[in-house]
């Protein structure tokens, strides 16, 4: 028997009680997301033991999965909203309220992705800095200590290219999979958590993304998706940026919000590893970094600490230039980090995609031995 057309008129202009319980949940959010702005003692509490307990258990939850949930989210998104818009103009243009009722429901549900984001992982945008939690000076650094720390990374780099292997084009090959990096990986944040008890410590797994290719065109090396709970890892890019990267990603995981103290964080977790080439990842990359900054500020001390650089580690760079070469104008990539700036900027870092490199200041007052002093 077909419902009475008045009762499915009555019906669409009704807001669903769901609606109301959402749109609550992201107004009691939006008063959390507040207070951890205004108390980062409220911050600190909310992302270690909310937060914490959120993420890992979204990490729990996708675990299983051999692919990438959020990367089929995104990959699904046109389609759904293709379907929505479908559905709004067959069942729900009968009335203005109908239409409005509509709207509200739709608001509610994409509500959820903001509720997800301040419970899981939003909080931790107004912890303490490290530079706070270690008692450091943030003055900047001289270009003495620049030099001086790239000469540090380098000797580093130095002592292991010997035991890495490298191929014909000049990159250095991972000697493992995915899976073993992963676990690497896994059990090198147990020993930093055990050093530093903000870091959280549960397994979890990578994610490769199967669109990797597309990706590297947005500039984007890996991604912490908060609503799937799932580090993501662009396996496009070459092997000497995966443990480091990976681990930068897995540190958002378990709550380091910012970027340079992801960043930091994953040198941290690569180099107590015990292998020598999640080491060596860790410190070309901070190589880089530095090396980057060394050379803005004075080119003939960059020129020093780069000559003592080895052989091979000088044809790894190379080679990822001439890798990086067909991304590098990429209209999707100024798009992408214009959008990556802007969030950034949202969540309080005011120097929105730059703030990457501000892990040269952490780089620096490591080498000086400050964090053994703590």
């Amino acid at each position: 028997m077909n419902q009475n057309p008045k009762k499915q008129k009555k019906s669409a202009e009704k807001i669903p009680i769901i609606s109301y319980i959402l749109l609550g949940l992201a107004l009691l959010s939006a008063v959390i997301l507040l207070a951890a702005r205004l108390s980062p003692s409220f911050a600190v509490f909310f992302n270690g033991y909310v937060g914490g307990t959120v993420r890992a258990l979204l990490a729990l939850l996708t675990n299983s999965l051999p692919f990438s949930l959020a990367e089929l989210l995104i990959i699904l998104l046109p389609v759904f909203i293709t379907l929505l818009i479908i559905y709004a103009v067959n069942s729900r243009s009968k009335s203005l309220r109908s239409i409005l009722t509509y709207f509200v429901t739709l608001i509610s549900g994409v509500s959820i992705i903001f509720t997800i984001f301040v419970f899981s992982f939003g909080t931790g945008y107004h912890v303490p800095t490290l530079y706070e939690r270690f008692d450091i000076e943030n003055d900047g650094v001289t270009i003495n200590e620049l030099e001086e720390t790239a000469q540090k990374l380098v000797t580093e780099i130095n002592q292991r290219v010997g035991k890495i292997s490298f191929g014909s084009e000049g990159f250095s090959k991972m000697p493992y999979s995915l899976n073993e990096m992963n676990n690497v990986l896994n059990s090198a944040f147990k020993t930093v958590s055990e050093k530093y008890d903000f870091v959280q410590s549960f397994k979890s797994n990578i994610k490769p993304v199967l669109m990797s290719v597309p990706m590297s065109y947005t500039h984007t090396t890996g991604v912490y998706s908060f609503f799937t709970g799932e580090a993501n890892l662009n396996v496009d890019f070459p092997d000497y940026t995966l443990p480091y990267t990976a681990a930068h990603e897995l540190a958002h995981q378990r709550g380091i919000a910012r970027e340079n103290e992801a960043n930091f964080i994953a040198f941290l977790v690569c180099i107590e590893s015990g292998d020598v080439y999640s080491e060596y990842s860790a410190y070309l990359n901070m190589f880089e970094y530095v090396a980057a900054s060394l050379y803005h500020s004075d080119s003939e001390a960059y020129k020093r600490v780069y000559n003592s650089l080895s052989t091979s580690a000088k044809s790894e760079i190379a080679a990822y230039s001439r890798f990086y070469e067909k991304y590098r104008d990429s209209r999707a990539g100024e798009i992408s980090s214009a959008i990556n700036d802007a969030y950034l900027i949202a969540n309080g870092t005011q120097e929105g995609t730059k703030s990457y490199g501000l892990v040269v200041d952490l780089a620096v007052a490591y080498f000086k031995g400050v964090f053994d002093e703590k």
